[in-house]
């Protein structure tokens, strides 16, 4: 195994090793005096620490913005790094040029105390760096524009501008004509980051601990079983947490998030199967596709910065009764692959929580992929997000709803919560006072009766019991409505 880290910080080829393998990017940055990018919150929510690293895709570079206050530094192994101090560039008699972003945030004074305002570039440069802000639809002053910005911009927070000169900026930097000059060395870019040793496996080790990092399934299983205790970090936004504010050390870490199988989406004629490793900014295109309705929810899961890290296999994983995303996928019957050095097998998504902070997940064992059936033309699916803000927060209730109808008779429902109790888990008391029944007001009444028999939720800070109960219910009536064109209706 290599041990340094080999990438590019702006133009500069940069080496490092003998770290500790939980050190994050920022603290990299600032301890080497790149001071531009800030810590605020340490845990992946104000966007203050955002860089942008670009890494190979096809024939040309992918730009993506990151929380570098929860980034492991492996993550920048073969990639090139850039922060705000890399935009500008000389001009004439010693003078520097502002890049767009930045000229644009000046004209339209989007900066105040300033000290959020080198995240709000990094952000903005990331999002005039994607392939579709360039399309002339997205340079407009339409609502696409501005719902992209809103997206882009939602995992920065600021105190001082109420945002409204910063989307003006974003706008102003939408609409710049011509390539940077970052687009213009993309070719040098790429070939320099082709040049960089990174296609081998990796270990960064500070002595006692260390971070190992396959590039493939196999090595990956290999070290599971000669590791049977390693913690996995694919996106680290639940991980990078444990160790910037838990303050946890351990043994031995695996970066899971270069291993090749583990990246995958592949949709076929009955699946669409969805490696471990892929993030959620990589799948919500095809997600998006199958399932229209999920486009909301995946939206507001974390800002973009964490869609940009985290990961739909990690966010199973790890077994949060408020996780986004295996409600949903409970709902739509998703099944997990996990493999080993012995093999592979397969089990029902439902099945795998056992109890709270219990998985089915036996030592030297990951999870490969989630596999979706695809739907029907007959099936009615929705899943609702319930939380304290609209972005960027953890869900008090999310439900999922997957609804088949013979004529108007309910052949089939699914309905699956999180935040309802120690696991995500499926109303099954209520579902079965719906199978069978006519798709009705009645119905729905006596289905959220007997939902009451189905959980007992907490209160905590973010719900109460109660708030929990009386949202699951509505939400499902949310559903009816929806489904039946009732966009009046009033609850029972």
């Amino acid at each position: 195994m290599r041990t340094q880290i080999d990438f590019l910080l702006g133009n500069e080829a940069v080496s490092v090793s003998g770290i500790a393998p939980e050190l994050t990017v920022l603290e990299w940055l600032r301890g080497r005096g790149r001071v531009g990018t800030k810590e605020g919150c340490a845990e992946g929510d104000c966007g203050a620490c955002t860089v942008v690293v670009a890494e190979p895709n096809g024939t040309g570079l992918r730009y993506r913005a990151y929380s570098s206050c929860i980034q492991p530094m492996v993550t920048l192994d073969g990639r090139q790094l850039l922060t705000v101090e890399d935009l500008a560039e000389p001009g004439p008699n010693g003078t520097l040029m502002l890049h767009p972003v930045q000229q644009a945030m000046v004209e339209h004074h989007g900066s105040q105390c300033g000290f959020c305002t080198p995240g709000f570039i990094m952000s903005m440069f990331a999002l005039v760096h994607q392939k579709w802000a360039h399309q002339p639809m997205m340079r407009s002053e339409g609502g696409q524009n501005r719902q992209a910005i809103n997206e882009a911009l939602a995992g920065n927070l600021c105190r001082c501008t109420g945002y409204a000169p910063i989307v003006r900026a974003s706008r102003k930097a939408l609409m710049a004509e011509g390539p940077d000059r970052f687009e213009r060395d993309e070719p040098l870019t790429l070939e320099r980051l082709n040049a960089l040793p990174h296609r081998e496996s990796l270990r960064v080790s500070n002595g006692k601990r260390q971070m190992l990092v396959p590039r493939d399934l196999d090595e990956l299983l290999d070290l599971l079983s000669h590791y049977p205790d390693a913690v996995p970090v694919a996106g680290a936004t639940d991980v990078g947490l444990w160790l910037t504010k838990d303050l946890k050390r351990f043994e031995t870490l695996i970066y899971v998030g270069d291993v090749a199988e583990l990246r995958e989406i592949v949709t076929g004629p009955e699946f669409i199967d969805i490696g471990a490793a892929a993030t959620y900014s990589d799948a919500l295109p095809v997600l998006t596709e199958r399932f229209p309705h999920m486009r909301t929810m995946l939206s507001r899961l974390g800002g973009l910065q964490v869609r940009n890290a985290g990961t739909i296999g990690g966010n199973i994983a790890n077994g949060s009764p408020i996780g986004d995303m295996p409600p949903p996928l409970i709902a739509l019957r998703a099944r997990l692959v996990l493999s080993s050095k012995d093999g592979s097998r397969e089990i029902d998504l439902e099945d795998f929580f056992i109890e709270y902070g219990k998985q089915d997940l036996e030592p030297g064992e990951c999870v490969h992929k989630v596999r979706i059936p695809l739907p029907g033309e007959d099936l009615q699916f929705r899943t609702y997000k319930l939380s304290k803000r609209f972005d960027q927060d953890i869900s008090s209730v999310l439900g999922a709803y997957a609804l088949r109808l013979d004529g108007d008779e309910v052949a089939d429902i699914r309905i699956a919560y999180g935040g309802m109790a120690g696991v995500p888990a499926r109303a099954k008391a209520a579902e079965a006072a719906l199978i069978g029944a006519r798709w009705s007001e009645e119905a729905v009444d006596e289905a959220c009766k007997a939902m009451a028999g189905d959980f007992k939720p907490l209160s905590d800070w973010r719900a109460s019991a109660e708030y929990r109960m009386r949202a699951a219910q509505n939400l499902l009536w949310r559903f009816y409505f929806e489904t039946t064109g009732q966009t009046d209706g009033e609850h029972r």
